[in-house]
């Protein structure tokens, strides 16, 4: 439900480009780029389940976040980043933490 909720009221993350690239690695890395994010709104979507909006990103890393990201091996970091994401729907949000191990 809360999930749905977010959904709702949430910005989803952008479309992809109007018109596929002439050029086929071009175009799939465009499609492995999308799929990153597309996991990355997943997760954050998640962690807003267990962190809602309302709470700083201190408080949420303090709270059941971190023992969430332990658990499911996700850097507290990056969860933190994809929840953030998920608020928000602006791919910077995720800049230096989807990529980064």
């Amino acid at each position: 439900m809360v999930r749905q909720a977010v959904r709702d009221v949430r910005t989803a993350p952008p479309p992809p480009p109007a018109g596929p690239s002439a050029d086929p690695l071009v175009a799939k890395g465009r499609r492995l780029t999308d799929d990153l994010f597309a996991s990355a709104y997943e997760i954050g979507e998640l962690m807003l389940e267990v962190a809602p909006a309302y709470l700083s990103d201190s408080e949420a890393a303090t709270g059941v976040l971190a023992l969430l990201c332990e658990q499911i091996g996700e850097p507290l970091e990056r969860g933190l980043a994809a929840r953030r994401y998920a608020m928000s729907g602006d791919r910077r949000a995720l800049h230096g933490r989807v990529l980064s191990l």
